[in-house]
């Protein structure tokens, strides 16, 4: 009984943004939890299905094809075609695995993504089975630390699954795997940092609902875009490169490893890597919404009542979905345009630049936030920037640059 308490206790204070769980624990909302944790899971499945035949159409009609037009109308059954062939394909267990771990290790790759999806608010406050909520499974009061962990916790399932195939190429395409998603992990931090540091919270729900909606000035002067700019260009790159999407898809470079770390994997288990790999795409891209796009934050429809089932429950969830649709828009604008980078130019875009950028932008905007709040004069912002610009051009200039001769210590 006890146990039972302070499993509900901590439940509660954990959840604490969430009206529902502001009283006592009772059945009915364990319903409601339950409810939205099993509609958010098929809401990011069905997500990743139709954004595959998306990605697939777009690329198509880039490249003057047709793209899937079989199963289904328009061949939007075509993704789900090719799961169900995949779960009834023959799967085969190297002799050389390490058996437990091989199994699990797909699913390790799975769970961060859609964990990460649960502290996305994608909707306002509502009424379910008699108690207000949130539209989003889990209003953690430090969410985006939990997304940070999150994101590091996926490179153990491409770790795992390359070291347990009991084969050099697996484990070689799981150790540059590793390599490329912990050297964007740094500059993605970052990313978010400069978010946090003009909201002043870490919760997601509490940083969109700083970015509300009250004109199409709010675009300018509520949403996070304009400020945190290169903090959003920072993120976009980083995010991509954490999910193997083009031009940063070296984790699957077949000319070289021969599939990567899943090479021995083969059936449901091959599918669930790359389930995971467009579940983190679409993931990324809600944190992104959320972040610096204001979320589920828009303009409403004025003709219809203000507390209107419409106004409430649509209207926000149709403005998150119009952004996240853009941002997956330009994700498959990437793949279907860009080269793939070599792995040298990879790791150089991650260390040489994005993380010293990130870094005197954080110095930066942190110092325009004292100068804000303690009211400083005009120059303050200037002396500011040119500190910023200084400290650029010193790690610039210590780069060194094509051709030039490097002292080498042996």
């Amino acid at each position: 009984m006890t146990a039972a308490m302070n499993a509900a206790s901590l439940l509660a204070t954990l959840m604490a943004g969430d009206p529902a769980l502001a009283g006592k624990l009772d059945g009915g909302i364990v319903l409601l939890v339950a409810v939205k944790v099993v509609v958010a899971f098929a809401v990011l499945l069905v997500a990743v299905m139709l954004y595959i035949w998306g990605m697939r159409k777009v690329i198509a009609d880039m490249q003057n094809r047709i793209g899937p037009a079989t199963a289904g109308p328009f061949g939007v059954l075509q993704t789900l075609a090719d799961g169900v062939k995949l779960f009834f394909k023959e799967q085969s267990i190297p002799s050389s695995a390490d058996r437990t771990v091989f199994r699990l290790a797909p699913y390790l790759s799975i769970l961060p993504a859609f964990l990460m999806f649960c502290v996305i608010p994608i909707g306002g406050t509502v009424s379910m089975f008699g108690h207000r909520t949130n539209l989003q499974v889990a209003d953690l009061p430090m969410g985006v630390l939990f997304i940070l962990a999150m994101s590091g916790i996926g490179v153990y399932g491409v770790m795992l699954a390359g070291w347990s195939s009991g084969s050099k190429y697996p484990l070689l395409g799981s150790v540059r795997a590793s390599a490329q998603v912990l050297s964007y992990e740094a500059a993605f931090g970052l990313g978010i940092l400069g978010v946090l540091i003009q909201a002043g919270t870490l919760s997601t729900r509490g940083i969109a609902a700083q970015q509300a909606w009250v004109s199409w000035r709010s675009i300018f002067t509520d949403w996070y875009l304009l400020p945190c700019l290169i903090p959003f260009a920072i993120f976009l790159i980083a995010a991509v490169a954490e999910t193997n999407h083009p031009p940063f898809d070296l984790v699957e470079a077949e000319q070289e490893l021969v599939g990567g770390f899943h090479t021995e994997y083969t059936g449901i288990r091959f599918a669930i890597f790359f389930l995971a790999e467009f579940m983190n795409v679409i993931t990324m891209s809600a944190v992104a919404v959320t972040l610096f796009l204001g979320g589920p934050s828009g303009p409403a429809f004025g003709f219809l009542p203000a507390q209107g089932s419409v106004n409430v429950w649509f209207v926000p969830v149709f403005w998150f979905l119009v952004k996240l649709l853009a941002l997956l828009f330009g994700t498959v604008w990437l793949r279907a345009s860009l080269p793939r980078l070599r792995y040298d130019q990879l790791m150089a875009l991650g260390w040489k630049w994005l993380i010293e950028i990130a870094i005197l932008w954080v110095m930066v905007s942190a110092g325009f936030v004292v100068a804000r709040d303690r009211d400083w004069p005009l120059w303050a912002y200037g002396a500011i920037t040119g500190s910023g610009l200084l400290a650029w051009g010193m790690l610039y200039l210590s780069i060194p640059k094509p051709g030039e001769p490097v002292e080498d210590f042996r």
